[in-house]
């Protein structure tokens, strides 16, 4: 089997100075809480992927989104290798749905102060390299 590394992009949601985050079912990372996300398709610009992975995951729009940092994420139990590109944006319209059961068990929003645990391994790297913030 070769191994490759995967990119994938992960989204902070702001609102009210609240972040969305969604209990992962599934593949990796079963358990954790997670942002908003997935990964990147042959010849997408990352802000499309940004829009395309929120929108089929929540529902929900966002908009002034903005480049944040960047993590290696290496899942050793499950093989696999990411590079994970987060960014910054904004809702203020609508709840998120849960259109992905599979993927997803649940959606809150959660202040930045009270995070949830166990946390999705690149969530936890990112907030490593930020010092324990998201901007």
């Amino acid at each position: 089997m070769q191994q490759v590394v995967r990119v994938g992009v992960g989204v902070v949601i702001c609102r009210a100075n609240k972040v969305l985050l969604g209990k992962r079912t599934g593949s990796h990372g079963a358990d954790t809480w997670a942002l908003p996300g997935g990964h990147i398709e042959y010849g997408e610009d990352p802000m499309d992927t940004i829009r395309r992975e929120v929108a089929e995951e929540t529902g929900l729009e966002v908009e002034n989104i903005k480049k944040l940092n960047f993590t290696n994420d290496i899942f050793t139990q499950e093989q696999k290798h990411y590079i994970t590109l987060f960014y910054t944006a904004e809702s203020h319209a609508g709840e998120p749905q849960l259109l992905e059961p599979q993927k997803c068990k649940e959606w809150r929003w959660f202040t930045p102060a009270q995070l949830p645990s166990p946390l999705f391994l690149p969530l936890e790297n990112l907030l490593k390299e930020q010092n324990g913030v998201f901007v």
